[in-house]
């Protein structure tokens, strides 16, 4: 198969945004963001968030997490994280080496963080032998592909301002919710109280690069130095920038995510007539959580590449892209029948 189902990393930069990257690539500008085009992407983001956001570009979504969080903490305070998170499970640690601050993770059962979750662990205030809890990190969508309505994020973030917390969003992969949502970047991040979003473009057809936006001019007072010794301070930023410019123009990231997340949802109507398949979450982005026979999985690793989620329970993650197409589904289908007969599953 020309495309597999790991992850929305393995695909490829769309041709409109190498255009664009392409467009940038004359003469000289003034370096580490003090040009045009940084200014024109700035505005972009500005127009869908509000003119009072500052807005920040950082090569990788982990240089985003990492920096944006560790530019609000001090060394003996804590940051609580569903135990999925991406910063706890896939970021090698970065966050605490970086911050010197602890991870609180919270067990869940898909993805999500609610208050009646984290308040047990918002504990030993005060008391200094103890991590001070200080930020709440929630992914949205999250890792297991669930999305946070507007509503869940309100009551997060309310109880955390209630408590001097503040509230992080790894929007990795922020367009695939916005597009289930059906609502701006807006409805669901600054105005249910968010602080600090981490934005993100690569898997959504950006070659590299992501954006770390805060909502309160206050936070962001001494950031710029964070991201210059976090090692994300890009000193040819254009580069970054116009491939932003180009994606918020006629709603094209709208477009992209549209696709992953209309795919997904054709594969899992697809793979009900497989009764040893199971999903085991609810498709509402561009991710499949599966439950299969051990057996089946090794033979289909063999053809297509794709992760295994949790290993204990016989559970794989199938991830769909901007240019999955119907055919690559109907291409995963055909190859489940082949193996699944010669199994003699079916």
């Amino acid at each position: 198969m020309e495309r597999f189902f790991a992850s929305d990393n393995c695909s490829g930069v769309h041709p409109e945004i190498l255009k664009a990257i392409e467009a940038v690539n004359k003469g000289h500008v003034v370096g580490y963001g003090d040009d045009i085009y940084t200014k024109k992407a700035i505005e972009q983001f500005q127009k869908e968030f509000g003119e009072d956001v500052d807005v920040f570009f950082t090569f990788l979504g982990t240089g985003a997490n990492v920096t944006g969080i560790s530019s609000v903490l001090n060394p003996y305070q804590a940051v609580i994280c569903a135990e999925s998170a991406h910063i706890n499970e896939d970021e090698c640690g970065a966050v605490e080496r970086f911050s010197g601050s602890k991870l609180i993770p919270i067990e869940t059962h898909n993805g999500k963080l609610t208050v009646e979750l984290i308040e047990p662990h918002y504990k030993a205030i005060g008391f200094e032998h103890h991590a001070q809890p200080k930020v709440i990190s929630i992914t949205q969508t999250t890792e297991l592909g669930t999305v946070y309505r507007p509503g869940e994020i309100k009551k997060i973030t309310d109880w955390a301002h209630q408590r001097n917390l503040l509230v992080h969003m790894d929007g990795a992969r922020i367009a695939n919710a916005a597009v289930f949502l059906n609502i701006p970047f807006k409805a669901f991040t600054k105005d249910v109280g968010v602080d600090i979003l981490s934005f993100g473009g690569t898997k959504n057809g950006l070659m590299y690069g992501e954006a770390v936006v805060f909502f309160n001019s206050h936070l962001a007072q001494n950031y710029k130095y964070i991201r210059k010794q976090g090692m994300q301070l890009a000193s040819k930023m254009r580069f970054i920038a116009a491939q932003f410019d180009a994606y918020f123009k006629n709603t094209f990231w709208q477009n992209l995510a549209k696709n992953a997340n209309e795919v997904a949802q054709y594969l899992a109507d697809e793979i009900k007539v497989f009764p040893f398949i199971e999903l085991t979450q609810k498709v509402e982005s561009n991710g499949l959580f599966v439950k299969l026979p051990k057996e089946l999985a090794e033979a289909l690793q063999e053809e297509i590449f794709f992760y295994d989620w949790d290993e204990s329970n016989n559970v794989y993650r199938w991830m769909c892209s901007w240019d999955t197409t119907k055919d690559d589904v109907q291409s995963m289908i055909r190859l489940i029948q082949q193996k699944a007969k010669h199994l003699q599953l079916i």
